[in-house]
């Protein structure tokens, strides 16, 4: 699999596909897929990954940060506007897990975002 984004001195964070990578760095694309307060809230979502050093510091902040369950096992999500939702998942391989089978959230140091969408 190929992934497009940029590595910070934080959390690293990609994208699945060119798609997502434009809705999430272009402001004009986020307008035009979410709307003015969608492309407002989204942005203040990737901004807090940003500044991140691992999803841990993510889970205590705005945004509703969540694992996902059933068939969504393995990615989590962040609330945008709405029922809207970002879709990511880890990108530390081998996955971080802890001893009791959980996401060691601490150790999670780089994300893929996958989708923006309402799941509900």
């Amino acid at each position: 699999m190929t992934w497009y984004g940029i590595v910070n001195n934080s959390m690293e964070i990609f994208y699945v596909n060119r798609k997502i990578e434009k809705i999430c760095t272009d402001d004009k694309f986020a307008q035009k897929a979410l709307g003015k307060g969608g492309a407002l809230v989204l942005r203040e979502r990737l901004k807090q990954m940003r500044s991140a050093v691992c999803l841990e510091d993510l889970r205590l902040q705005p945004g509703g940060w969540h694992e996902l369950k059933g068939d969504r096992k393995g990615e989590l999500s962040c609330s945008l506007l709405g029922l809207k939702r970002l879709v990511f998942m880890p990108a530390d391989d081998p996955c971080p897990i802890k001893p009791d089978g959980g996401l060691d959230w601490s150790k999670v140091t780089a994300v893929i975002n996958l989708e923006i969408v309402d799941y509900h």
